[in-house]
């Protein structure tokens, strides 16, 4: 498939369900379906409820996979310290294009995650729970279900505080400190440091902050005890996952399996090429596998990470023979380096360096230009304020590593001789601009450079007036990323435009 995924794709199941559950009865489970289909949840007391996360190892699903109990008791420890009462954040942003699992849950079984959110906030004390969305499925989904529970933000006293948080469908609106500040009225955007939520997050008090998968396996642990939760998946990752199927499938679509089930199983139910010339794992910030190890691999974290992949956000992209992919590579890392908040050197600077030294590379650059794209990944790789250019570059470098005889081919000047059709999802431009409305939108597209070669006389001001979008190759003349420009750089791509000594410089519609 092209073009960006439906909201809402259909879903497969290997195995029993759980996490989808009465998804063949209905198609959003309200509150009364969702307690004919699950039963109430039990009550848990911070100990239980970290007890029982470490009994099931569960990490968070949302990319990072950072262990659950750490997030609780780091939380419990500083509500303790402080004084105060915690506060619990659900991510369903899921700005990863290549994801739906958590839009699938928040849209068709919503009080499950809340199920999850409620155990935690019940269980630590907390006064506030925010749930964070993108996406208008999810918004109205959320809504109704908070409104079901007789939830609000307008409880006064010692009851809970809930509330919806619609942000901008970027990647970066997902990551935490970008949705707490979201949350407390400001922009949607890493704050240009790290910071930790368990210790100061949203309202500046510890805060439990995990993705929408990660607290519906909570309410389905919980009520099924650590030691049934424990009967279905691998030995050292029990339980069942999402993944999200897309790239050279007839249809993407969200699968609930087994932890430990045979990647190739996986891609068989979903009519997947039985020989594809790749597969990305993880998503954008994940990791690309070639065939053979793809095709001898099951679904753990553990077994992924020992194959060079990453389990990341659970996307699953196969690419045909036919296909290149390290051409479908750069496509995704010059959006990645777009997605960039501007806010620190390493996504600013950084990721446009490595997306055009992986321009120069695959077209004939040799030696050299691949050296370079090494040497722009090795200057990003841990700086950043968030993780954001450290999943970037995992994903550039890792097409390099699975594909080296398809690189041998690009960069000695040949080519593979395949297509780079755009086959792995990205926005439409127009969601971008939509983006607008809700928050003064860094990600919204404002339009393409473009030089008239008739007048350039590659003076070289335009990449000093816009190191972000504009290189200039060894002769000293621009090279231009052919995606939109975020609408951050709006106004300095204008005055780039006004100032070219030539008048070859434009900025054209998207």
């Amino acid at each position: 498939m092209t073009g960006p995924l439906p909201d809402i794709p259909p879903v497969h199941v290997i195995g029993l369900p759980r996490l989808t559950a009465g998804f063949d009865e209905a198609e959003r489970l309200d509150r009364r379906t969702h307690l004919l289909v699950h039963g109430s949840p039990p009550s848990l007391t911070a100990d239980r409820l970290a007890e029982l996360a470490d009994a099931i190892a569960l990490r968070g699903r949302g990319g990072a996979g950072f262990p659950l109990v750490r997030k609780l008791e780091a939380v419990a420890h500083h509500a303790r310290r402080t004084g105060v009462r915690p506060a619990v954040v659900v991510n369903g942003c899921e700005g990863e294009p290549a994801c739906r699992k958590d839009t699938v849950l928040l849209c068709r079984a919503p009080h499950l995650v809340l199920d999850g959110a409620l155990l935690a906030a019940d269980a630590l004390g907390a006064r506030t729970l925010a749930v964070g969305v993108s996406k208008d499925t999810a918004e109205r989904s959320v809504r109704d279900a908070l409104a079901e529970r007789g939830l609000s933000d307008r409880r006064r006293g010692r009851s809970l505080r809930a509330r919806l948080v619609r942000v901008p469908e970027r990647l970066v609106s997902g990551e935490a400190s970008a949705l707490i500040r979201a949350a407390e009225g400001g922009p949607a955007l890493p704050p240009g440091r790290r910071v930790r939520a368990a210790e100061a997050g949203l309202g500046g008090v510890p805060t439990l902050f995990s993705n929408a998968e990660t607290f519906a396996q909570l309410a389905v642990a919980a009520r099924l005890g650590a030691h049934r939760y424990a009967t279905t998946g691998a030995p050292r990752e029990p339980g069942t996952l999402l993944l999200t199927v897309s790239g050279a499938v007839p249809s993407p679509t969200v699968v609930e399996a087994p932890s430990g089930v045979p990647l190739p199983y996986v891609l068989q139910m979903c009519a997947a090429d039985p020989a594809p010339g790749g597969v990305l794992v993880g998503g954008y910030h994940g990791a690309w596998l070639d065939a053979a190890t793809a095709y001898g691999t099951v679904v753990t974290r553990e077994a992924l990470a020992a194959g060079g992949g990453a389990l990341g956000a659970g996307a699953v992209l196969p690419v045909p023979v036919g296909t290149c992919p390290l051409g479908e590579t750069l496509h995704v890392a010059r959006w990645l380096a777009a997605e960039s908040s501007g806010q620190c050197g390493p996504c600013r600077l950084g990721l446009p360096s490595v997306a055009g030294a992986l321009a120069d590379a695959l077209t004939g650059g040799g030696q050299e230009a691949l050296e370079a794209v090494r040497r722009a990944a090795q200057t990003v790789s841990g700086r950043g304020a968030c993780k954001h250019p450290d999943g970037a570059v995992r994903f550039v470098l890792s097409a390099l590593n699975a594909f080296p005889d398809d690189l041998a081919a690009h960069v000695l000047g040949g080519g593979c001789g395949r297509e780079t059709t755009g086959l792995l999802p990205l926005p439409a431009p127009e969601t971008a601009d939509a983006a607008v409305g809700t928050v003064a939108g860094p990600a919204a597209a404002t339009g393409r450079l473009a030089v008239d070669w008739t007048l350039c006389e590659g003076h070289g001001l335009c990449a000093k007036l816009l190191p972000e979008a504009v290189r200039l190759d060894p002769d000293g003349y621009p090279l231009i990323t052919d995606t939109a420009l975020p609408a951050r750089l709006h106004t300095r791509a204008q005055r780039a435009v006004s100032r070219c000594p030539a008048l070859a410089l434009r900025l054209e519609k998207p």
